[in-house]
C-alpha cells in the first residue's frame, strides 16, 4: 500500500511502520491517524508477520497532534469522526495480530505517546523525552490515552503527568513502568533489531497467543474501550474559550523556544 505520511515495509516475518514527516517532526493529523490505522489493518493481511517496529523518521518519534489541523477539524463536516480518528488508530495498532515494538528517540509528545502506549513493547534511547501537553492546549488527553496510561503507570502518576503537562525523561518512564528498556542513543537501532530478531525467532502461535492473552487480562482491568467518548471531550475542548486562550499561549511559547 502507498501512504502519504508513513513508510510501511513488510519483510518476511517482520514489518515496520515509520512516521515519515521528519521536516514537521512527525505530527499526527487526522490524515496520519487514518493512515496508521490503515497500515495496521494492512499488516494484518500479511499472515507471516510476527513483529512490527513502530518508529519516527528524523530527529523525533513524534511531536504529537497537529494542533493547527485539529483546530480546523473542529469546523469540518464530520468533526466527531475526525476527533475519533485517534482512538481508532490506537485500537488498530493495539489489536494488530503481530507484536508491536515502539522504537522511541527524541521527543515523544502527546498523541505520539499514545501511539507508543498502543504498542506491546517500548524501547527508548536514553536521551528521549516525553510530555503530554494536552491540558495546556485546552483539550483533554483523548485517543484512549487515559486508560492506556492508567494501565501502564497507574492512576496517580497518570493524573500528575497529564494535569501538570511536565516533561519527563526516559529514566522516569522506565521507573514508572511505561518503558521496557532504556538504551544508549547510539545503540537504539541495534538493540531494537536484536529484540525483533529474538521475537521473530519464536513459534508464531505461542508468541501471538501470549499477546492476545495478556491483552484480554488487561482489558478486564483497565480496558481501552472505556475511551469511547473521547471524541466528545476533544470537540468540547476545541470549542472552550479558556482552552483556546491557553492553547494560543502554549503555541506562542513554543515559537519562542524553537
Amino acid at each position: 500500500m502507498d501512504f502519504d505520511t508513513l513508510e510501511v515495509r513488510v519483510e518476511g516475518v517482520t514489518a515496520s511502520i515509520q512516521l515519515n514527516r521528519p521536516e514537521k517532526l512527525n505530527p499526527l493529523s487526522s490524515h496520519t491517524l487514518k493512515e496508521l490505522a490503515a497500515a495496521a489493518r494492512y499488516i494484518d493481511t500479511q499472515p507471516e508477520v510476527k513483529v512490527v517496529t513502530v518508529s519516527g523518521a528524523g530527529r523525533v518519534f513524534s511531536a504529537g497532534a497537529d494542533v493547527s489541523a485539529f483546530a480546523s477539524d473542529a469546523a469540518a463536516a464530520d468533526p466527531h469522526g475526525d476527533g475519533d480518528a485517534g482512538r481508532r488508530m490506537a485500537n488498530a495498532l493495539e489489536e494488530m495480530n503481530a507484536v508491536a515494538v515502539a522504537k522511541i528517540h527524541g521527543w515523544c509528545v502527546g498523541g505520539g505517546l499514545v501511539v507508543a502506549a498502543a504498542c506491546d513493547i517500548r524501547i527508548a534511547a536514553d536521551d528521549a523525552m516525553f510530555s503530554i501537553p494536552e491540558v495546556d492546549l485546552g483539550i483533554p488527553l483523548a485517543w484512549g490515552g487515559i486508560p492506556r496510561l492508567v494501565r501502564e503507570i497507574g492512576p496517580a502518576l497518570t493524573k500528575e503527568l497529564v494535569m501538570t503537562c511536565r516533561p519527563f525523561d526516559a529514566g522516569e518512564g522506565k521507573a514508572a513502568g511505561f518503558l521496557n528498556r532504556v538504551v544508549p542513543a547510539g545503540q537504539l537501532d541495534a538493540e531494537v533489531d536484536e529484540l525483533v530478531a529474538t521475537l521473530a525467532s519464536k513459534p508464531r502461535y505461542a508468541l501471538l497467543a501470549t499477546k492476545v492473552h495478556t491483552n484480554a487480562v488487561t482489558n478486564q482491568m483497565v480496558g481501552a474501550g472505556r475511551s469511547w467518548s473521547d471524541a466528545d471531550g476533544l470537540m468540547a475542548g476545541l470549542r472552550d474559550k479558556e482552552g483556546r486562550e491557553s492553547a494560543q499561549r502554549y503555541l506562542d511559547n513554543m515559537k519562542k523556544t524553537t
